[in-house]
């Protein structure tokens, strides 16, 4: 009878994969021995592994490449990064390495900026895209980036006021895009997107406050919904939606040349998943050419501001199980050395589910379990796989510590988890590590941030200064 972890995991999916490789009885993730960097660093622990995020950016760039080449599409592609994903140096480090662009989303990320452009890592040929809703800081910002000289600074107009306090803040003339408000899906509470402008509005506020202003250049139409770029009946129709305004809009408005599909790819969350990327793309590039054909206009540039897709599959969070207890005859809770609600908020948050593993003893007999955090939370909890309903992990022994991985962190968890701040409970936030190549293709690893330490948190509260 097959009742090792190994044997589940072999029945259930097609493992080995690319990432996940089984030497003997532990994991490797890319290549990385997972319990060599627990010995190393202990538990709980958070690594990111940087060359996951260059590769993702390439896999795109050459998807959209292949697409525009099949289709002899006339435009270019622009690939951004969606910066509030994960603002860390380490990661803006490692994606401008590959000829990117900048999406940002509020004031403090024109810091960021400027920062990497006093490193020479930004230049004014790196596209900025503004977007979110601007006030007093924000637009002070981005007036003092196009000021400076940054020309390729584009503000997605996201209200109508934002047109007149740009034009106070920028000297000279400058460019900008208007965001749609998509119409969302049935099960949301609201029918329309609170970003951007409604469909039937944008030719008449182009008309009304840009077509005449000398100072502004209309660059950018820019579309995104919610739920992401998937092969639904639902992305489609907003698809056709956007670019019946596009084409309006170009007839009557010759600088606009390009159209910023948002973000919105997903990224692996099960063993089990499947996604055409390359599909998707082909489709989305022969549905914009067929609608500018048809309406006699020109193709546009096109514009993508990945996020959880250029990070989110670098980042990772171990584990290691404390203790096991057993709550009635069916239910054993398997105790990690952590908090869900701190590291992985997410999973609290929005019940996501990301890649679940054992790191050691596959050879090991498995057990239906729960996990629970160390917060006296009682959301603070995981119970199932994105697939299964249902964790299944080895058989706890208080003779054999069980460390456990979640694969595909990357993104938002840090900064919606307030890295570096209060946690809930108190629960400090773990060490942090990167891990890279050098140039030989070596794995290499780098303490970022140590575990958090009580004084910390106790400056935070004012309790030390």
């Amino acid at each position: 009878m097959n009742t090792k972890y190994i044997d589940l995991i072999s029945q259930t999916y097609d493992f080995p994969q690319e990432e996940f490789t089984l030497n003997e009885s532990t994991l490797e993730f890319h290549g990385i021995d997972l319990m060599a960097l627990v010995e190393e660093y202990g538990a709980p622990l958070k690594f990111t592994y940087l060359p996951k995020i260059s590769e993702n950016i390439n896999r795109a760039k050459r998807w959209f490449g292949d697409a525009i080449e099949k289709q002899n599409y006339k435009g270019t592609y622009n690939y951004c990064y969606c910066t509030k994903s994960s603002h860390f140096k380490h990661v803006l480090h490692e994606a401008l390495e590959n000829d990117i662009h900048i999406e940002t989303s509020s004031a403090f990320d024109i810091d960021i900026v400027e920062n990497l452009k006093a490193e020479g890592r930004v230049t004014d040929k790196t596209y900025v895209i503004c977007n979110g809703f601007k006030r007093e800081q924000y637009i002070e910002n981005i007036g003092r980036l196009i000021n400076s000289g940054h020309k390729n600074c584009i503000p997605i107009i996201d209200n109508y006021e934002e047109i007149g306090l740009l034009n106070e803040a920028i000297k000279g003339k400058f460019k900008v895009g208007i965001r749609i408000a998509s119409e969302e899906e049935p099960k949301f509470e609201f029918y329309t997107s609170r970003l951007g402008i409604g469909y039937k509005n944008i030719v008449p506020f182009y008309e009304k406050q840009i077509k005449d202003n000398k100072k502004v250049e209309l660059k950018m139409l820019h579309f995104f919904i919610n739920t992401g770029i998937r092969d639904t009946a639902y992305y489609w129709n907003e698809l056709v939606k956007c670019l019946t305004v596009y084409t309006r809009l170009k007839k009557i408005c010759p600088t606009l040349d390009s159209l910023n599909i948002g973000g919105g790819f997903p990224i692996k969350n099960s063993l089990a998943f499947e996604y055409d990327y390359q599909y998707m793309i082909d489709e989305i590039i022969n549905q914009i050419n067929i609608t500018c054909q048809d309406a006699d206009v020109a193709v546009p540039n096109i514009f993508t501001e990945f996020g959880s897709f250029t990070v989110g599959e670098s980042g990772g969070a171990i584990y290691e199980i404390l203790y096991q207890k057993q709550q009635n005859d069916r239910e054993k809770w398997n105790m990690i050395n952590s908090s869900f609600i701190t590291t992985l908020p997410d999973t609290w948050a929005i019940s996501k589910r990301f890649i679940l593993l054992a790191i050691n003893r596959w050879n090991d007999e498995y057990e239906r379990i729960l996990l629970g955090g160390l917060t006296c939370d009682s959301d603070d909890y995981y119970n199932s796989e994105q697939n299964m309903h249902a964790i299944y992990l080895p058989k706890f022994r208080r003779d054999r510590p069980l460390y456990i991985g979640f694969f595909n962190t990357g993104a938002y968890q840090e900064t919606i988890g307030g890295f570096g701040g209060l946690q809930h409970c108190l629960i400090p936030s773990p060490k942090h590590v990167l891990i890279n190549k050098d140039k030989d293709g070596n794995i290499t690893t780098k303490l970022f941030s140590e575990q958090q330490t009580s004084k910390q948190l106790l400056n935070i509260l004012g309790y030390e200064h």
